[in-house]
């Protein structure tokens, strides 16, 4: 069992990290909040759950134990696998998650794609519990860094790329980005992959 990876980040996308540990790249499948903590960084250190299945082998790798922690959780609802956690965690930081759901707030949860009403109530009267014990405050959810703006094409290209990967049809996807980026040209790539998720 891996319990976390360390070593230097050796390619990074707003979905997945490679992360070289004495020569040996392991590719980790990440979220939208993971991806702004640790954007920029030489080395990292990614807390890992494996995914073994008889066609795949997959890592998750989250930056914080909470976010870990919060993943396995959604996991454990009926319905909810590891592709839609991940949705739910690039679509809401770990501290609005659980603010959600002890909250009750189906509307939010049903703003993500693929979420609908069922699945907002299972999570919500599964989840409402046992996210207190998690204990998540500000200095939990690891903060996002703010990134310098870049070149629109450049944005738009990762953005695309990121929802592509995660599920989503390449033409709409890019129409929707064209889009935020003609009313928001200065928007960081994570910003706008979290206004697409709203929006696709």
């Amino acid at each position: 069992m891996i319990e976390y990876l360390k070593g230097t980040l050796a390619d990074l996308t707003p979905a997945l990290a490679v992360v070289d540990c004495n020569g040996v790249g392991y590719g980790v499948n990440i979220s939208l909040n993971t991806f702004s903590s640790i954007q920029g960084k030489d080395v990292v250190k990614l807390w890992i759950t494996e995914s073994i299945r008889e066609d795949a082998y997959q890592l998750w790798g989250f930056s914080t134990r909470v976010e870990r922690e919060l993943f396995l959780l959604l996991t454990s609802v009926s319905g909810i696998g590891a592709a839609m956690a991940r949705m739910i965690l690039s679509a809401m930081t770990p501290a609005e998650l659980c603010s959600i759901i002890s909250e009750g707030n189906d509307k939010m949860l049903k703003q993500v794609k693929g979420i609908g009403p069922k699945a907002a109530q299972r999570i919500i009267v599964d989840l409402h519990d046992k996210i207190a014990t998690l204990g998540v405050d500000a200095s939990a959810t690891g903060g996002v860094n703010k990134l310098a703006p870049a070149v629109n094409v450049e944005v738009q290209n990762e953005a695309v790329s990121a929802l592509t990967m995660l599920g989503f049809s390449p033409a709409p996807t890019h129409k929707v980005v064209q889009q935020i980026l003609k009313d928001e040209p200065d928007a960081p790539v994570e910003k706008v992959i979290k206004l697409a998720l709203k929006m696709l």
